[in-house]
């Protein structure tokens, strides 16, 4: 953990939630229990952090240009680089569609198509649910 990290962990985080994450499916879940136990621990310390800032550094969770909605929560876990994409319902819901372990520069195209069929999914379910 980066010294900013740790800082921001002993300093600002709270128990009272600003937002709360949600999972969506089990879309997440698949991603989540290929990795390791100490990356495991990493993505909830960060789900924490999202869940209980008030604002939320984008070191941690960035919009991405040119979606509608779309978010990635970055995670660094010594080298290795974690990106999951999730979007805001009602600003207080995080709803987390997939990851993938970033392996180049640029964010995978392939797991953004996804995240946004995903997206579009939640959204469609949610609109039928309403009376």
């Amino acid at each position: 953990m980066s010294e900013g990290a740790t800082i921001i962990n002993l300093y600002r985080m709270s128990n009272r939630k600003e937002r709360t994450v949600s999972l969506y499916k089990n879309y997440f879940a698949v991603f989540y229990e290929r990795q390791n136990q100490k990356v495991r621990n990493k993505i909830l310390w960060t789900f924490r952090l999202i869940e209980t800032l008030k604002y939320i550094p984008t070191e941690y969770l960035k919009h991405l240009e040119g979606t509608k909605g779309l978010y990635e929560i970055r995670i660094k876990h010594g080298s290795d680089i974690y990106r999951i994409f999730c979007f805001f319902e009602k600003k207080k819901l995080i709803v987390i569609t997939n990851g993938y372990q970033k392996k180049s520069k640029k964010a995978s195209k392939s797991e953004i198509e996804k995240a946004l069929k995903i997206k579009e999914e939640y959204e469609t379910e949610e609109q039928f649910k309403k009376p």
